[in-house]
């Protein structure tokens, strides 16, 4: 059985003039199951934020009209404290300084890792809300995730597994019980460039195999000819 603790989806604002930038960061969030809108200028950023009323904005310095400090000033002056993360090319020690002090929350500097910048957001999110701000966690069988501290237990046992290890096995965890083939593992968690390296799949999920099994019965089922899926097995 698969759930999530969170019951309400975190509303996502992101503003940069940079379509591509902002609709990977969008993309990546209602991956995580959030509702996420982009906006690309100042004045649409102010729209969104009074209609669609976003629980955090991830918001850029460098706008065609307003900048980002001016976009920040004008939510503060409506009245809403909604929490901001800053996303920007400028790196000067004077604008981070300038974006905390003037209401941010945060201030990461492009190039970024989207990892990251997830982590900060849900950092900011707990530290906003507070207690009341629920983890992620994926459920199959007695095998947990912690989307947010990445945390990964097979009944009480930690599980250490590398960065490659935990994205397959989260992909399988959400999508259970649905049978995935080796080429959506593939697209999903390399991206670009392993196209058919199918083997690199397998030798990872014989990898998570051994951690997984020490704990437990499989968990990780192959349907041959077709690809893999995580269930418990049925008695």
């Amino acid at each position: 059985m698969k759930h999530y603790e969170r019951v309400e989806k975190v509303r996502l604002l992101v503003v940069d003039d940079d379509p591509p930038i902002a609709d990977l960061v969008a993309t990546v969030a209602r991956y995580e199951g959030w509702d996420a809108v982009t906006a690309y200028r100042g004045e649409e950023a102010l729209r969104l934020a009074a209609e669609f009323r976003p629980d955090i904005v991830v918001l850029d310095l460098m706008l065609p009209d307003i900048d980002g400090f001016g976009v920040l000033d004008r939510l503060r002056r409506s009245g809403t404290m909604v929490p901001v993360v800053f996303l920007t090319a400028r790196d000067g020690v004077a604008d981070r300084v300038a974006g905390l002090t003037r209401g941010g929350d945060d201030y990461l500097i492009k190039p970024f890792a989207v990892e990251e910048l997830m982590a900060r957001l849900r950092t900011v999110l707990r530290r906003s809300t507070g207690p009341g701000f629920q983890r992620s966690v994926l459920k199959v069988a007695d095998l947990t995730m912690d989307e947010d501290t990445r945390e990964v237990r097979r009944g009480d046992r930690l599980l250490t597994l590398t960065p490659t290890e935990y994205e397959v096995l989260r992909y399988l965890m959400r999508k259970s019980p649905t049978v995935l083939t080796k080429a959506q593992i593939l697209d999903h968690v390399w991206e670009y460039g392993f196209g058919g390296r199918s083997n690199v799949v397998e030798l990872v999920v014989s990898r998570l195999r051994r951690k997984l099994d020490d704990s437990g019965p499989p968990l990780i089922h192959t349907v041959r000819g077709f690809g893999y899926v995580i269930r418990q097995a049925a008695e």
